[in-house]
């Protein structure tokens, strides 16, 4: 049997240029591929529980006016254009019965997601508000995608609103909590699982920066009955989001 040789060409081994070739081919491919799949995830979601103020920061981002608003029984869906990119903002209804089935519809998309919280009533809404946003960061999807996370301090125009790091904290008491709660649920289930697996460990108390996603707070208010309007945080965070 006569072993086959590497093909020469004027004494030049082409086969190491072949593999060299392949493997530049194989990686710009994979680029691409990365690069596509990232710029189909152009969705910044707009979340939250009843009456926050997501639709009217929603008017105000992108029409740049004050409407009057009531309870979203649907989406509503337009571009916010910066230094000529496109995000597609999506604001989602926070109606406990409708605000799951749209955010699984739209959370494939996101890039980014705006938790909209009313700032002057949090103390009350904690435990609703801090079971939606428990369920959106321990997502399957969310966790493997990593959007950013804006949690919005809305409605800082009403005299006694909590301010952004009194906003954080409220949640992270709340969140360390459920963490619990829903650990012992699981356990009870599965004792196999671990109280650790959810939200970093449980020995620790939960904190945001221990989070893989990463958790950003700011102040707004979409409209004070003197016109003015402050979504300036809001923005800031968007265009970081580009």
């Amino acid at each position: 049997m006569v072993d086959k040789l590497p093909v020469k060409l004027g004494g030049t081994d082409y086969t190491q240029i072949f593999i060299a070739v392949f493997v530049i081919v194989i990686t710009l491919v994979l680029i691409a591929l990365y690069k596509r799949r990232k710029s189909t995830r152009r969705g910044i979601l707009f979340t939250g529980i009843c009456d926050s103020g997501k639709t009217l920061l929603f008017s105000q981002l992108i029409h740049n006016k004050h409407i009057q608003t009531h309870t979203s029984i649907k989406e509503n869906i337009s571009n916010y254009i910066f230094n000529g990119d496109a995000l597609k903002v999506i604001d989602i209804p926070g109606h406990e019965r409708l605000r799951d089935r749209f955010f699984s519809q739209y959370k494939d998309i996101a890039k980014g997601i705006v938790f909209v919280v009313d700032s002057n009533t949090i103390t009350q809404d904690i435990r609703d508000a801090a079971e939606f946003l428990y369920n959106i960061i321990v997502d399957p999807v969310i966790v493997k995608n990593k959007p950013n996370i804006l949690i919005l301090c809305n409605k800082q125009d009403f005299t006694f609103a909590k301010g952004g790091s009194a906003v954080k904290s409220i949640f992270e008491k709340e969140l360390n909590t459920l963490r619990t709660t829903k650990s012992s649920q699981l356990e009870s289930v599965d004792p196999k699982v671990k109280k650790a697996s959810l939200l970093g460990d449980s020995e620790e108390d939960f904190d945001f920066g221990a989070l893989s996603l990463k958790v950003d707070i700011a102040e707004s208010y979409a409209y004070h009955k003197n016109g003015s309007v402050d979504i300036e945080g809001l923005k800031k965070w968007l265009s970081r989001q580009i």
